[in-house]
């Protein structure tokens, strides 16, 4: 089975309801944001913790937990992977 694909849409262009349901539809995936400032220093701190606790054998996963919850955006338009 194929694993299910999601993407996750940050910055200014992420707030552009056409250009994440074009991002949708060409990659025939759901779009997620998150509603936080600064989401690449977040991103960077979460896998700087990450390299922090190595040797705990914790995984990204665990790291990121309490992160925000990506919100759903756009749903692939019925249809699109055939155009």
């Amino acid at each position: 089975a194929v694993p299910r694909t999601r993407i996750l849409a940050t910055g200014g262009a992420s707030h552009n309801k056409k250009i994440l349901q074009v991002l949708c539809d060409v990659f025939s995936a759901p779009v997620y944001t998150i509603d936080t400032a600064n989401s690449a220093c977040l991103g960077s701190a979460y896998r700087a913790i990450h390299g922090l606790v190595a040797e705990t054998n914790e995984s990204f996963a665990d790291v990121v937990k309490l992160a925000p919850e990506p919100r759903l955006a756009v749903t692939p338009t019925a249809g699109a992977e055939e155009v």
